[in-house]
């Protein structure tokens, strides 16, 4: 009976985890509306902006965060599809995914985040239609924050086909990591070579982002078998706590040594290309995305283990939230664009209450309607 408890404890910190996360990236999206450096579509049509300073501090404590926790959804996501795929089979599994996550990435892009946008350009001053919208807008069939789903679907159909589940036990070590982050690293920055970070593709896939989102979608498979769901061995737990310690301390230092003191202006040698930035961004973010994605899942392991009824309802509510967020920061955004409010008010009014009514519609959707039943 002890054992069912820690069980269901380490299995409900991953769902905590989640809610953690889904939390964080809706309230980094809020935050990076009001930002000059960009990286939230509100910030095309802002009206305030944070002073230089501000900006300067805030990418520097929580910047780093965003070089890898979309890494870690995929390690997350890796770890429970061979226990799916084996438990629903091949053509179940696919009609699952297909409907839970193809379906909203194909109504956002065509349909919710264009109105969503229509709606700030017209709050903006723009004389623009839905249709302008849809066909002027670089990348083409943009889906806002849902272009994660896209490429999950895309990798779990991969794995549907190729993957073979597979019941004996695998040990990783902390060598295979150092590997991991080498492979990712090198081949990061070969990718930039061609595809630099933060430019769009048709379906705004990221492609410059897939070397990490691959090797934390294999790493999470290769843990299934390992156990690392349950519980991250303690030794290289604390190896990943002190690379991502390292690696998240070294990112305003390094910043500061390169001599970048404007975030819009001074970013582009490090988004690729043959340049020593464009190398010195891709190892920091593979070091990030490896150790800290491991010590995030550590950490919540050893102190995310509540799991009563709000816990709950939140892991229940997570993947909806994470689906609506992006209508719903755009229409917060435009409701609070009248307020004679600073950026440094105005960002963070809009985060808060932007996580809080994902979270409630995300309750709404699972606990009242039939869609719980998919989502």
């Amino acid at each position: 009976m002890t054992a069912q408890v820690e069980q269901r404890s380490r299995l409900a910190a991953v769902d905590n985890l989640k809610v953690v996360l889904v939390a964080w990236v809706i309230g980094g999206h809020a935050l990076l509306g009001y930002s000059a450096v960009g990286g939230w579509p509100y910030d095309e049509v802002n009206e305030v902006t944070f002073a230089p300073r501000v900006e300067t501090v805030l990418a520097a404590v929580l910047g780093p965060s965003g070089l890898f926790l979309m890494g870690t959804f995929y390690l997350l996501s890796g770890l429970f599809t061979p226990g799916s795929l084996a438990r629903k089979g091949r053509s179940r599994f696919v009609r699952e995914r297909l409907l839970r996550l193809g379906v909203p990435w194909v109504l956002s892009a065509l349909v919710v985040w264009p109105l969503s946008l229509w709606v700030a350009y017209r709050a903006a001053g723009h004389d623009v239609s839905p249709w302008w919208v849809f066909t002027h807008r670089d990348p083409l069939l943009d889906s806002g924050s849902l272009w994660f789903v896209a490429i999950l679907l895309l990798f779990s159909l991969v794995y549907a086909v190729v993957g073979r589940p597979s019941e004996t036990p695998l040990t990783i070590t902390t060598g295979h990591l150092a590997a991991l982050t080498a492979g990712v690293a090198v081949t990061t920055f070969a990718v930039r070579l061609w595809v630099p970070a933060r430019s769009g593709q048709v379906g705004d896939l990221h492609v410059w982002w897939w070397p990490q989102l691959v090797a934390l979608f294999g790493l999470g498979i290769a843990g299934a078998r390992s156990g690392l769901a349950e519980r991250v061995p303690e030794r290289m737990w604390r190896t990943s706590r002190v690379v991502a310690y390292a690696a998240l301390a070294s990112v305003p230092v390094v910043a500061v040594a390169a001599g970048v003191s404007d975030l819009s202006g001074q970013s582009g040698p490090f988004l690729g290309g043959w340049r020593w930035e464009a190398l010195l961004l891709a190892v920091v973010e593979s070091v990030l995305v490896v150790g800290g994605s491991v010590w995030l899942l550590g950490l919540a392991q050893r102190r995310l283990t509540g799991g009563g009824a709000l816990a709950r309802a939140l892991a229940r509510s997570a993947f909806v939230a994470f689906v609506v967020q992006g209508p719903v920061l755009v229409l917060l955004a435009v409701a609070a664009r009248p307020l004679p409010l600073p950026a440094e008010v105005k960002a963070f009014v809009v985060a808060g209450a932007a996580i809080a009514v994902s979270f409630a519609l995300g309750r709404v959707v699972t606990a009242h309607t039939r869609l719980g039943r998919i989502f």
